[in-house]
């Protein structure tokens, strides 16, 4: 039998979408369908928040009175100011007057030998007084006053680290919706691998461990001269399916304002994935296997289009992706609260995921960024 090179492609072709069905119904779908768990915690610990701030003042003065309002017993709130020269220490010193469970850590200076937020985030976390601790950033507002109730009842005696949900916010243009839809690409990866027992990461914007786990891990040790991977790699080193679990309440969200121009949303984008690099080669080959999947996919149908080979067999098959596609976004989005990307979703994902491995490229033989 002659192999063709359109045979090939063929083949290709119904390999890529093996492995979409694969993941789409067998990991995706878990978060798709997911119900809270039946053991939550009634109980109310007492919560150490912890956040890291370098010149936001416009920021912790628009959100922070949010977070020390929240509707719960016994909660302190931890705000590190990294060397700031703006006026966030006047105003965190005014507000500490106000609120007593705030308590203020400052770095009066720049220490040239760290970069990122990984040592303002130890010293906040050193500081910190309860076991249970809540981490976010200066730019971000809770969905309401149930925040930390709605994270906090999903730890047992097991549970040592609980994932969150971290949206943008809906604004006019179209680099919204298409920082919105990537958010929910990712959470979807992140909150669907966790819900079937794979963690490899959670966003720093809304995430929770304890004090005790971090430091029996020793922190941010292993990965401190990486700028970013202060949630990501800290999480794919000691998540398990044991003691951690997701959290998809829309109480439980923290909500921020996305990117305005392009550039920066991409350096954003680059910075978060250049720490991809020192996951676990297992986690590696998982994400690794859906991308490449995904463009292959893509890849392969246009080229058996053009070719116009097997046409009826690659349209069904393009079709069956579609649905799977349709059902299980419709699902998640719901479940998001984010119904508006639903349309979106559909006709960006072939587009998204160019952009996405373009960047994947950049930042593999990127050496290194900032943190802003």
């Amino acid at each position: 039998m002659l192999i063709t090179v359109e045979f090939v492609l063929f083949i290709l072709f119904c390999f890529a979408f093996t492995i979409q069905m694969i993941y789409y119904w067998l990991v995706f779908a878990r978060l798709a369908f997911y119900k809270e768990p039946s053991d939550i915690n009634l109980e109310k610990p007492p919560v150490s928040v912890v956040i890291s701030a370098r010149n936001e003042y416009h920021n912790l003065s628009k959100y922070l009175i949010n977070i020390l309002n929240q509707d719960y017993p016994e909660f302190e709130v931890v705000v590190v100011n990294h060397a700031s020269n703006d006026e966030t220490a006047d105003y965190l010193k005014e507000l500490s007057a106000k609120y007593n469970r705030l308590k203020i850590v400052n770095i009066e200076r720049e220490l040239n030998f760290f970069t990122g937020k990984k040592f303002p985030l130890s010293l906040g976390i050193k500081s910190a007084k309860y076991d249970l601790l809540l981490l976010t950033d200066a730019d971000c507002e809770p969905a309401g006053k149930n925040w930390i109730s709605a994270i906090v009842k999903n730890y047992n005696q097991n549970t040592e680290v609980v994932l969150g949900y971290g949206p943008y916010k809906q604004s006019k243009g179209f680099l919204n919706l298409i920082i919105r839809y990537d958010t929910f690409f990712v959470a979807m990866q992140y909150l669907s691998l966790a819900a079937v027992g794979i963690p490899y990461m959670g966003v720093g914007r809304n995430l929770s461990y304890r004090r005790s786990m971090f430091f029996r891990n020793k922190g941010f040790t292993s990965h401190y001269k990486v700028v970013s991977g202060d949630d990501d790699l800290f999480i794919n080193k000691v998540a398990t399916k044991r003691n951690t679990r997701i959290v998809i309440d829309q109480e439980s969200f923290m909500y921020s304002d996305a990117k305005t121009d392009f550039k920066t949303w991409i350096r954003q984008k680059l910075r978060h994935m250049g720490a991809g690099k020192l996951y676990k080669a297992k986690f590696k080959i998982i994400l690794g296997l859906f991308g490449f999947s995904h463009l292959l996919f893509y890849a392969s149908l246009i080229t058996l289009l053009i070719l116009w080979v097997y046409p009826l067999i690659i349209i069904a098959l393009f079709l069956l992706r579609f649905f799977s596609q349709f059902v299980v976004h419709k699902f998640i989005l719901g479940k998001l609260k984010e119904n508006n990307l639903f349309l979106f979703s559909l006709i960006w994902d072939m587009i998204h995921f160019f952009i996405v491995h373009t960047v994947t490229l950049i930042s593999v033989f990127r050496k290194r960024n900032t943190w802003n």
